[in-house]
């Protein structure tokens, strides 16, 4: 989490910002602590660093600002002016690292108001309108604006060369015209206000205020490093707001310079380095591993994936799959049943009372809940999917996903909801620490899960494995009521005639 003080919010800024602005001119100089404070909170509020102009070759100034965007992460905005010539530019750049994904925004501009909504582009962020068939390819520099300024750019971008288009080129010429006058519909700026100082110096927000007509056109924001943004409304519910994300191809993780291009040589087969010194494979029950080829999911190289069967005493038999990829470092381990589909469920409650309980070998599949009744924890049937693990070690896990990945900061955090989930999670690092006494509860429809009886086989006193049976709802979930076992190779009629002239066993028999 990034430090308030290094990233302040918007907010806080310009309220520094009008303190500054409203502070008295005091007429003698200040001078000692006072000047020094007053340059400290000046600092603080924007950075100026000396700068060459690259138009006139004279001293310009570039302003720094660290700031924060709520629901989005921190920036970093450069502004650079040169009082000489009156060259001007402007640039954002995350403070983040590069997203583990890709993100792509798409928002409905439906009425005037929607203009104003923020933009934050990085430089391999591509744009797209849809309604104008106009892409916009990634830049070299970040941008922070607003749709209506984002209009305007384009505008001012496609009108810069059309005179001298008009002569070399008129079939692109009319094109273009044609581009540039259904943008300006948008903007509904009048004649006085294009012809009075160029039209690229009209202060942006003036079209989001009139009452004009305005046709309705979708932005979509794609950008694989993750480091875009387009603002919503009221919440992240708003519908005309959508963000998904997406894995990363090998050649977008190749254009962001994560990952070497792939070499010409195949990559050598794990199966092979997992022979025997004397060439001879071990042929021993359970011994034999799999090898799956398949892309990773990181960057998009070819990996392998290794899959071998483990039996678990007094439980059932387990598929282990590992997949690690060597080129970037990414790893993934899955479990899953090797047996038949249990006729009933599991349910499994375990009293915790010291550390010795938290070594208990656990395995939870993809299908089941876990739940901690002491600190009100539950986690939905295929939460964290399927896990072989310790006690500790999952209860860790559940730590590190919450703590890191739900929103607890920025400006519209509620201080109330901050402070209840700071002290849920004191909760949860006290029973992952066993410093308090719990209940686990693990629940599992299809009975593939399962705690280490540390008294097998006699019961464990601190443990109760109760069965029961599932309902038509939970079956319907686990799409068991569509299964067809039995006479699936004849068509429907055939099946119900069998059943009626009683040979629909010796059809079963036959199959």
């Amino acid at each position: 989490m990034a430090d308030p003080t290094l990233f302040p919010s918007i907010g806080s800024v310009a309220d520094q910002t009008d303190l500054l602005k409203d502070r008295p001119d005091s007429p003698v100089e200040p001078t000692g602590e006072s000047a020094t404070d007053d340059a400290e909170t000046e600092e603080k509020v924007v950075q100026e660093i000396d700068s060459l102009c690259m138009e006139c070759h004279e001293q310009g100034v570039t302003r720094m600002l660290l700031t924060s965007i709520p629901y989005f992460r921190e920036v970093i905005v450069m502004s650079f002016r040169c009082e000489s010539c009156g060259a001007t530019n402007n640039e954002v750049q995350s403070a983040g690292t590069i997203q583990t994904e890709g993100t792509i925004y798409t928002a409905r501009i439906l009425q005037r108001s929607d203009l104003d909504r923020q933009i934050v582009r990085s430089p391999t962020c591509e744009i797209y309108l849809a309604e104008y068939e106009l892409t916009l390819p990634a830049s070299k520099r970040g941008q922070m604006t607003t749709v209506e300024g984002l209009i305007r750019d384009v505008v001012a971008d496609l009108s810069m060369d059309q005179v001298l288009r008009r002569i070399q080129d008129p079939d692109g010429y009319e094109k273009i015209q044609a581009l540039v006058e259904k943008l300006k519909e948008i903007l509904a700026d009048d004649d006085e206000e294009e012809d009075e100082d160029d039209s690229p110096k009209i202060q942006v927000g003036i079209a989001a205020k009139k009452e004009l007509p305005m046709p309705a056109f979708t932005i979509k924001m794609d950008d694989p490093a993750g480091n875009s943004w387009i603002e919503f409304i009221g919440s992240m519910a708003d519908p005309k707001w959508n963000m998904r994300t997406y894995p990363r191809s090998l050649q977008q993780n190749i254009d962001l310079g994560l990952v070497a291009a792939p070499e010409e040589q195949p990559l050598e087969s794990v199966q092979e380095e997992t022979e025997d010194a004397s060439g001879e494979i071990v042929e021993a029950e359970n011994e034999e591993i799999y090898v799956f080829r398949g892309v990773c999911s990181s960057c998009g190289h070819p990996l392998d994936t290794l899959m071998k069967k483990v039996t678990i005493p007094y439980f059932k038999d387990v598929l282990i799959m590992s997949t690690n990829c060597d080129r970037c470092g990414y790893r993934d381990n899955e479990v899953k049943s090797g047996s038949a589909i249990s006729e009933k469920g599991k349910r499994i409650t375990l009293k915790v009372q010291d550390r010795d309980d938290l070594s208990r070998d656990i395995l939870k599949s993809e299908t089941a809940g876990l739940e901690i009744p002491e600190i009100e924890l539950v986690l939905q049937h295929g939460t964290l999917g399927g896990r072989f693990t310790t006690l500790e070690g999952i209860l860790d896990q559940v730590y590190e996903e919450l703590s890191e990945k739900m929103f607890a900061s920025g400006d519209s955090s509620d201080a109330e909801d901050r402070k209840s989930f700071e002290s849920f999670l004191g909760k949860l690092k006290e029973v992952k620490d066993a410093s308090r006494p719990f209940t686990l509860i693990l629940d599992d429809p299809l009975a593939n899960s399962y705690v280490q009886n540390l008294y097998a086989p006699d019961a464990d006193p601190n443990m109760v494995v109760e069965s029961y049976d599932r309902t038509w709802a939970q079956d319907e979930e686990l799409g068991l009521n569509d299964i067809k076992v039995e006479g699936y190779g004849a068509s429907d009629d055939e099946a119900e005639t069998g059943e009626a002239d009683g040979t629909a066993g010796e059809a079963k028999v036959a199959s």
